[in-house]
């Protein structure tokens, strides 16, 4: 296919197995780019290949997979070579709070570090990286959060996964600025929106556990929603635009509860009104639920917390339009319907 040279050149994604790895990818190819992704093992890279090209105009274009681990250094070199760009979306994300929170944070800062130093060698010309809201609305700061905001991993909020993503995120610009590398990075909040294949991911799965009937009360819990076919289109915005070019952007809209979701859920899936939760834990009793449920566990520090955020900066900079929550929401249980998960 005739590409634009402009926009031609061989990206390499990270983490491409993902929930949001195998939407970076498909609108890549979309967009006329050659992708090589990097996966743990080559054991589902098939199943992963056809979930990307099943995705609206991905199924042209050349996509090659080489095995990289976060937390080794072999492959990495060979996975940028040629490569003129980077997008970092692989992260360890847990279900539940790990026993020793090194677990979790030792892996995600020296995994990015160990990738940024191989798109340097490989003298690619910007990384874009995945960071997380994580890093940003956990600290001094007051909704809504703005690119500003900085999560204090010492705080009484940062939970080890927050803490993980906060400073591998600081790691990186750090790294960025001694280094003179081109570096640009997304902050997204939760993910909802359409599976590609029959990989839930953490987000998804909250989606998928309330359609099964398996969460009996709800948590006073609110988190800003997106889009993963949004959230993917930032990315390829982030590594296109030229004033991305060191700068942060929180990429995510309305801040919706556990409530709000389920409500979306009930109108547009009658079918499942009787699985879903009807009514909100008070949160003293949540917070005690809390030391029984490792998913509550993850969350107990934010109960009727006020979680807004601004997304001002991405569609000024970026030009970023995305869609409303509710469709993430709809679009989210639709495909678990479609996949047979619910």
């Amino acid at each position: 296919m005739a590409m634009n040279n402009d926009r031609a050149g061989l990206v390499a994604v990270t983490g491409i197995g993902g929930f949001l790895g195998r939407h970076v990818a498909a609108q890549l190819l979309k967009a006329g780019y050659e992708v090589r992704g990097t996966l743990r093992s080559m054991k589902k890279a098939d199943a992963i290949e056809a979930a990307i090209r099943s995705a609206d105009g991905a199924a042209q274009g050349k996509l090659s997979f080489v095995t990289a681990d976060l937390t080794a250094d072999a492959g990495w070199d060979a996975a940028f070579t040629g490569a003129a760009y980077v997008v970092h979306t692989a992260s360890p994300f847990p279900s539940h709070v790990p026993k020793n929170e090194d677990d979790l944070i030792r892996p995600a800062r020296e995994g990015t570090l160990r990738v940024l130093r191989a798109a340097k060698a490989a003298s690619v010309r910007r990384v874009v990286l995945t960071s997380s809201i994580a890093a940003i609305s956990y600290g001094p700061g007051r909704a809504p959060f703005s690119e500003k905001d900085w999560t204090d991993p010492d705080g009484p909020l940062a939970t080890p996964y927050y803490k993980s993503k906060t400073l591998a995120e600081r790691a990186a610009w750090d790294f960025a600025l001694e280094n003179s590398l081109e570096l640009a990075v997304v902050n997204p909040g939760m993910i909802l929106g359409p599976i590609l294949g029959t990989e839930t991911g953490t987000s998804v799965g909250l989606v998928q556990n309330l359609m099964k009937g398996r969460y009996p009360a709800m948590p006073d819990f609110r988190v800003p929603v997106v889009d993963v076919r949004d959230a993917a289109e930032a990315h390829v915005l982030a590594l296109t635009v030229p004033q991305a070019a060191g700068e942060r952007f929180i990429i995510a809209g309305e801040a919706l509860s556990i409530e709000d979701i389920v409500t979306v859920l009930k109108r547009d899936f009658p079918a499942y009104g009787k699985k879903l939760p009807r009514f909100v834990l008070p949160n003293w009793l949540a917070g005690l639920a809390a030391y029984f449920d490792p998913g509550l566990k993850l969350i107990a520090g934010e109960l009727g917390r006020d979680a807004r955020i601004s997304n001002e900066k991405a569609k000024r900079v970026l030009g970023w339009k995305p869609r409303p929550e509710a469709e993430a929401v709809r679009a989210s249980a639709e495909s678990l319907i479609a996949a047979g998960l619910v």
